[in-house]
């Protein structure tokens, strides 16, 4: 199931990206994938690095997203998120020792979480019987 992220985000187009004091990437369905803490952003002529806990405002290739699909998705080995996008943009947020740094949420509610120290939780589907990865 680690991997089974794709499943849930892969063909999904970007309908809107939102900051502030964290990542929010909403995908058509709808669902959300949200950045609680620092993430980058590796696009073919840049690299942006992004810093949420300090409020910002999406810009270059992080804009640019609107409108593309994930053309794959993955929870590494140490449960950081990393989400491909078309035309080769990919964007990858690290573990962290003590935050929870991200989520995928349908307004059912979470689908995976990445929790403060590299635990990936998912939920089973509308019960709440969760089962849970490191």
């Amino acid at each position: 199931m680690q991997n089974g992220i794709a499943e849930v985000l892969t063909g999904r187009r970007v309908a809107a990206v939102s900051g502030g004091g964290r990542l929010d990437l909403t995908l058509d369905g709808p669902v959300t994938v949200r950045v609680a803490h620092e993430f980058r952003v590796d696009a073919p002529s840049e690299v942006e690095h992004y810093y949420p806990g300090l409020t910002f405002r999406p810009t270059g290739p992080l804009r640019g997203l609107v409108g593309r699909a994930v053309a794959g998705a993955r929870v590494t080995m140490a449960g950081g998120l990393e989400v491909a996008f078309d035309g080769g943009v990919t964007l990858s947020v690290p573990p962290h020792a003590v935050v929870a740094p991200w989520s995928v949420l349908t307004p059912e509610g979470a689908v995976c979480d990445g929790l403060a120290g590299g635990e990936v939780v998912w939920s089973a589907g509308p019960t709440t019987e969760r089962r849970t990865e490191g």
